[in-house]
């Protein structure tokens, strides 16, 4: 008979779940900065043929970051779900949404950054 607490449960590594927890609070901090950008920018200069343009960017910025927040958020899930150890097919898919995720996060903050520096937006 088996013990539960002899089993081995699917677990990512402390790295491993470092660098998603990090990466996931990336994304969150690009929604945030997007949104308060399109707020400000929203607030002092409206909804104009000159602003709406950086406008749909940010939203789109605000957009791309929550649909890799969700991806990160679901290949958790299933791996904690598989048991009692996680599919090696499930482990690619997460260490390639990792890299690809790493990959457009700069560029996510940058087009941000850019879009405030372009409206003096603080």
């Amino acid at each position: 008979m088996t013990l539960i607490n002899d089993r081995q449960m699917a677990k990512l590594s402390p790295d491993r779940s470092t660098l998603i927890w990090n990466l996931k609070q990336d994304l969150l901090d690009i929604v945030d900065e997007a949104k308060a950008a399109e707020l400000a920018l929203l607030e002092g200069f409206g909804e104009t043929d000159r602003t709406i343009e950086a406008l749909d960017q940010l939203t789109e910025i605000a957009e791309q970051a929550k649909e890799r927040f969700s991806q990160l958020s679901i290949v958790q899930i299933r791996i904690a779900e598989s048991q009692p150890i996680a599919p090696q097919d499930l482990l690619t898919l997460l260490d390639d949404r990792i890299g690809a995720i790493s990959g457009r996060v700069p560029a996510l903050k940058q087009s941000t950054q850019e879009i405030k520096v372009d409206w003096n937006l603080s």
